[in-house]
């Protein structure tokens, strides 16, 4: 939500800081992620695993069509307010996902 409250051209300066920097943090914990439910679903095949699989590739999904996009288009100061408010939204909904897919691990472990 952060992003809302830069200047246009405070934003594009401090957005090629930021996708770098979490890039760092996020990327490897998605592949990690990933990875481990793989492994999951290979030695133990339980629905839960199955479903929290399904999600986390459904965050790759529209990690990769959805805001990959959007942050190529921040970077390349090639957006307006409403790019800003779609990225925000669309990260509440990520969000929701990251949490349901930990709220599972937490039940079925």
């Amino acid at each position: 939500p952060s992003f809302t409250f830069y200047y246009h051209k405070n934003l594009v300066l401090w957005h090629k800081k930021y996708t770098r920097l979490i890039a760092n943090i996020v990327g490897p914990l998605m592949v990690g992620q990933f990875a481990l439910s793989i492994y999951h679903c290979m030695i133990e095949t339980q629905p839960y695993q199955l479903i929290k699989l399904s999600l986390i590739i459904f965050v790759w999904v529209i990690t990769i069509l959805q805001f990959v996009p959007l942050h190529y288009r921040i970077t390349n100061n090639e957006f307006d307010h409403k790019v800003i408010l779609s990225l925000v939204k669309k990260n509440w909904s990520k969000t929701t996902l990251w949490t349901f897919i930990l709220f599972i691990e937490c039940v079925f472990i």
